[in-house]
């Protein structure tokens, strides 16, 4: 702050190499699909052309205040302080004890748990997640810590265990469009 009460405009410190390397890093955030980092990017490299925070944040359309702390940001800790920070909000839920657990149980499978079915499900897991850590997740978010845990979707594959090949090949040429609608003669 200068001596008579007034704020000096913050700016990005950096190098024609700077420049080159955030551009590269734009290229990456673009083909990532991360829209706020090319935005944050952006930012930094008007401001290393001489632009002021309110110049930026009207042509980038942010409010006045987000891009000094991209700016201070870039200055304290380079390319490292663009990426998305820590977010406040609701505490992840599962501690890293109760996420081993429930990955020990996901891989004994929902039969060693005592469920009837083979296949584990959101709504499953949501269900298992409430009765062995009282916590209530949303199915979508079960998803997405399922897949923060390596665990990936599988669709099963539906087969005919008991099925007569033959019959199958009969039914499939002869019976199966015999069953299709024909369309009808066109006419008043």
């Amino acid at each position: 702050m200068r001596h008579d009460g007034y704020m000096r405009p913050a700016f990005a410190q950096g190098k024609k190499t700077a420049v080159a390397k955030l551009l590269e890093l734009r290229r990456q955030a673009q083909r990532d699909k991360e829209p706020r980092m090319v935005l944050r990017i952006q930012g930094i490299l008007m401001s290393l052309d001489g632009h002021t925070a309110g110049e930026i944040a009207n042509h980038l359309k942010v409010h006045r205040s987000t891009v000094p702390l991209w700016i201070d940001q870039w200055n304290r800790y380079g390319k490292e302080g663009l990426l998305e920070g820590h977010r406040s909000g609701r505490p992840t839920g599962l501690s890293q004890e109760e996420r081993e657990r429930l990955c020990d149980i996901l891989d004994s499978g929902p039969v060693a748990y005592g469920l009837e079915t083979g296949i584990w499900t959101s709504p499953l897991v949501r269900y298992i997640i409430e009765e062995e850590f009282g916590l209530r997740y949303h199915a979508g978010h079960v998803r997405k810590l399922l897949r923060q845990l390596g665990y990936s979707m599988q669709r099963p594959t539906t087969r005919l265990v008991q099925a007569d090949a033959e019959q199958h090949r009969k039914w499939v040429r002869y019976t199966y469009p015999n069953l299709k609608k024909t369309p009808k003669a066109k006419g008043r």
